[in-house]
């Protein structure tokens, strides 16, 4: 078993990572989208589209990466999703149309498949076995920041150098900087954790409809996180509010995950994962209710909205392996969260049209989602320990 001083250095290091790793993939469009496109002659719906079939990808090669790192460890993928990543980069910086484009994008979702949180919640499980709950919480509390490095860092190389040199450059951190990280990993044989944990709790009652309830909740979490996360300031200015206000209230999501993580970790690390989760679903719903009955300030629902976003990203690695414990945990994770990324591909748009449509009362789709998340959570037992 790892003990408390290496574990806080695997933390720190797999948690610098991930921000390098969300940072130059997933949050690259909202910044290059547009230069993209008008360099290479296209709408930014095809910038995209590419991106959201990367995210498609992702979801589908989930469960195989995660059977990759049950089997051998997460040590050498996270590795490779680095060479992955910048050759990615790389071609997207090459790109002279949209089969280039594409292509790149594609291979980027290869990367996310490889080295995004699933792959690394499947790395502390393999290593650290049902005590990897507090490592879990501190690479999402680091990740945390991804956007608010990676978005003005993209955004100043693109405004200095151009898109291209913003690719090649995130590129270029990826071997420098990220696979040196991941290289300082521990290899899994170095751990025992997870034949000590195989029988330390029993799984669910029924653990083929905790995980189909289980990939609801999190399909359900991600597609309201991702919708929001394209649609937040202009579904506030459809409340009333001017933009200035609804900029300034969306970017306070960011640190209401933050200070929603802080707060998982310091008020409910003793308690199940379970209860942390069906906490974390009424959140959106409670602001969305009291912005539309009782005109809470466009603030106040940024900041529930945020702070049931953060609990969500921690759930989605805890609570799977508080469940089901370490064995096979990186394949059922995968499972369990390729439905979620499905989602999280079809949600900007899918969501936009709403806002079309209905204005605010798109509201009512993300606050129903939620909702039947936290029934669906109601369904699942906590297991209790035997003897």
């Amino acid at each position: 078993m790892i003990r408390s001083s290496p574990r806080l250095g695997l933390t720190l290091t797999l948690g610098s990572a991930q921000t390098l790793a969300w940072a130059s993939s997933y949050y690259l469009p909202a910044i290059l989208a547009v230069p993209m496109a008008r360099e290479l002659g296209m709408s930014p719906s095809w910038v995209f589209a590419a991106f959201s079939a990367a995210l498609l990808l992702t979801a589908m090669l989930g469960p195989n990466v995660g059977r990759l790192i049950d089997q051998q460890g997460g040590r050498g993928v996270l590795m490779a999703s680095n060479a992955v990543l910048a050759l990615g980069l790389v071609i997207m910086a090459l790109s002279q149309g949209l089969l280039s484009l594409m292509f790149a994008w594609l291979i980027v979702g290869v990367g996310m498949a490889m080295g995004l949180y699933d792959a690394a919640f499947a790395t502390l499980g393999r290593l650290l076995g049902r005590s990897a709950r507090s490592s879990i919480t501190g690479v999402t509390l680091l990740a945390g920041f991804a956007s608010t490095i990676g978005w003005p860092l993209t955004a100043l190389l693109e405004n200095e150098f151009g898109w291209r040199a913003a690719c090649g450059s995130w590129a270029m951190l990826h071997i420098v900087v990220g696979l040196p990280l991941n290289a300082c990993l521990p290899k899994a044989a170095d751990s025992a954790a997870q034949q000590d944990d195989d029988k330390s709790a029993p799984p669910p009652e029924r653990p083929r409809l905790a995980m189909m309830l289980l990939a609801y909740v999190f399909a359900a979490g991600w597609f309201v996180s991702t919708a929001m996360a394209a649609h937040l300031p202009r579904l506030l200015q459809e409340t009333g509010v001017s933009l200035s206000v609804a900029v300034a209230a969306a970017a306070l999501v960011g640190p209401a995950q933050v200070a929603a993580r802080l707060g998982e970790f310091a008020l409910l690390r003793h308690l199940h994962p379970l209860v942390a989760a069906r906490v974390a679903t009424t959140l959106h719903p409670l602001g969305a209710a009291l912005l539309a009955t009782l005109g809470m300030p466009a603030a106040g629902f940024a900041l529930l909205h945020g702070a049931g976003n953060g609990m969500m990203t921690i759930a989605s690695g805890t609570l799977p392996l508080a469940l089901f414990g370490p064995k096979g945990f990186g394949q059922r994770q995968g499972l369990i969260i390729a439905p979620a990324r499905a989602a999280q591909a079809f949600a900007p748009l899918l969501f936009g049209l709403l806002i079309e449509q209905n204005g605010a009362g798109a509201l009512w789709l993300t606050t129903g989602l939620m909702l039947a998340a936290c029934l669906a959570l109601l369904f699942i037992r906590v297991p209790r320990l035997q003897g």
